[in-house]
């Protein structure tokens, strides 16, 4: 056989070289394969294995690094979090965007929320921010989750989404009018990661090293300015190129054409959450600017992709419950639940070590994550070595630090089912109405065809009634043009 030039041999998984990759062993020239070629069986059986359980959602995904930098001394009144502590510090980065329901292949220009996630590799660990490129969304309740992902996945009779299934459960959960109201608008389909934008959607909390709490909310504002796509686009550039986005993003930063993204605060003292007019720890409001404006502490910029998708992207692992010192949850019920569910989905999807994976692993800290952690499918590190894997042990083992634990706040009551405390504005449909109000003509033209595209799919004249009263409540306008435009469809 012709030895190989300016390349590296082959090998098996052993480390072996391979003689032939291009030709199984066979019992003579015209006889069967033999079992012994253990190349063509390890190959053929890796093969076999390549995929991972994808994400039960944001399977469709998109990746880069950067850095954040730090652009205001203001905010150590409010967080004692170190990637804030001086004007000019740059933290990196990694940076994924994804679509929610479809799964892997599907179009990423589909009309669904987009995944803004940022894991910030600071020297306290990795923050994550799991965020989406809306400031709300449909649920407050984390119990709920399951079904509404259920309503929007593949029906188990006809394994597609049915329209039935979105709008049914959307008739039977008022909740979601304001996040189906900003996504049937003209911010449902991005034209570009680069030109929306993100937030932190939840309510976090921020510690200051007085011990001082506040709530707040982080946004990320596009530096490119916002640009969409038509539902009548989005279809056409879909079909011609399903990973259209991932494709416009990659060729814009291997470019040189570097995004980024303001990071803006609204910052509520601790002690005005209970009285203020809405409860500021539900999901599917936004705090009005008027009440607390943004504030702009830094900067985010993404200048590279990854070398390799699978090992940056795919075992990605993004998780809310990584918090570092000043930045903490809030009592917010969705995210209380993510706090669980996001972990406990990458162990099961990559296993108990994909912390210690590269694109996981807290870069920033020296010496990486110290703990009594071991075993495990795929510990490919030394396993802690002779190490003791214990805590407290007497031979020099990574110990506590003792300071203050800044996570808690004040509770009280009685343990039971109970939905977030209503506050004196507090409804379903109100901010619904105050966002279609704040539309132009033209996009409430637009909103009431996107929504009327599937409406007028749905087969159960009573939840068409249910899903147009709730839009008719949030605003009188609203609900009737959507009655017209649904009626006109059907014929």
């Amino acid at each position: 056989m012709t030895q190989p030039t300016n390349h590296d041999h082959i090998t098996t998984e052993s480390g072996a070289p391979v003689a032939d990759d291009q030709r199984s062993q066979r019992a003579g020239a015209g006889g069967p394969t033999l079992l012994q070629d253990h190349h063509l069986l390890e190959k053929l059986a890796r093969f076999n294995r390549e995929r991972i359980p994808e994400r039960v959602v944001h399977a469709v995904g998109t990746g880069a690094y950067g850095y954040f930098e730090c652009t205001s001394a203001e905010v150590r009144r409010w967080t004692k979090a170190k990637l804030f502590s001086e004007v000019g510090k740059r933290t990196e980065v990694f940076v994924r965007f994804s679509t929610v329901a479809g799964s892997k292949g599907a179009a990423d220009t589909a009309r669904d929320p987009r995944g803004f996630a940022v894991k910030f590799y600071t020297e306290d660990g990795n923050w994550d921010l799991t965020g989406n490129n809306t400031p709300i969304f449909f649920l407050r309740d984390g119990i709920k989750f399951p079904d509404f992902i259920h309503s929007q996945k593949y029906d188990p009779h006809t394994n597609r989404q049915e329209p039935d299934n979105v709008w049914d459960f959307f008739s039977h959960t008022p909740e979601a009018t304001h996040q189906f109201t900003w996504l049937f608008g003209d911010r449902g389909i991005p034209a570009s990661y680069r030109h929306m934008d993100g937030f932190g959607s939840h309510t976090f909390s921020m510690v200051n090293q007085a011990g001082e709490r506040f709530w707040v909310k982080f946004h990320l504002k596009t530096d490119q300015g916002i640009r969409c796509l038509s539902s009548a686009q989005a279809q056409v550039l879909g079909g011609e190129e399903p990973a259209y986005l991932q494709k416009e993003f990659y060729d814009a930063v291997e470019g040189g054409d570097a995004p980024s993204w303001t990071l803006k605060l609204q910052v509520m003292p601790e002690a005005e959450a209970d009285r203020y007019r809405i409860n500021p720890f539900d999901l599917t409001k936004v705090w009005p600017y008027a009440d607390y404006p943004l504030i702009e502490v830094g900067k985010l910029v993404l200048d590279r992709v990854p070398e390799n998708y699978f090992a940056e992207v795919e075992q990605s692992a993004f998780d809310p419950g990584n918090f570092v010192p000043g930045i903490g949850p809030s009592p917010d019920p969705m995210l209380q639940a993510r706090l669980f569910a996001y972990g406990d989905a990458h162990r099961y999807r990559l296993g108990v070590n994909h912390t210690r994976l590269p694109v996981n692993a807290p870069r920033g800290v020296p010496g990486g994550a110290k703990n009594y952690g071991r075993d495990g499918t795929m510990r490919f590190d030394d396993n802690g070595g002779r190490r003791k894997n214990y805590s407290p042990n007497s031979y020099g083992g990574p110990a506590q630090t003792g300071a203050d634990d800044d996570a808690g706040w004040s509770v009280s009551g009685s343990v039971g089912r109970h939905g977030l405390i209503p506050h004196r504005d507090d409804d379903d449909f109100s901010q619904a109405g105050a966002l279609y109000r704040l539309m132009r003509e033209d996009e409430r033209g637009r909103l009431i065809d996107n929504i009327a595209a599937g409406l007028a799919q749905v087969q159960r004249a009573d939840v068409v009634v249910r899903s147009i009263e709730h839009f008719r409540r949030a605003d009188a306008d609203f609900g009737h043009r959507l009655e017209q435009a649904v009626r006109t469809r059907r014929g």
